[in-house]
């Protein structure tokens, strides 16, 4: 008995005259990331998200997500019912 090989389908369009597959999914900026293809696991993903971040330092940036960790840590504060009184001096 022999088993039946699987059948390769190349498919390309009659009129194309491109070099690369026009059928092929690519997201628009995956020439400029390094987080995408490269890292496996959690781990590297993680450490590849930190050296991009490093790398490529944006004060502007910063500044932005310094704000909506202050904000978020606020509100989840309120959420809790934390005593703010703590933070303002008694006259």
């Amino acid at each position: 008995m022999k088993l039946k090989k699987n059948r390769k389908y190349n498919y390309k369009p009659q009129y194309y005259k491109g070099d690369s597959n026009p059928y092929e999914l690519k997201h628009k900026f995956d020439e400029h990331r390094s987080t995408v293809n490269p890292a496996k696991g959690i781990k590297g993903k993680w450490n590849a998200a930190l050296d991009d971040y490093q790398n490529n330092r944006d004060n502007k940036v910063n500044k932005r997500v310094l704000i909506i960790i202050g904000v978020l840590v606020f509100l989840f504060l309120l959420v809790i019912g934390f005593d703010l009184s703590i933070f303002f001096s008694k006259s």
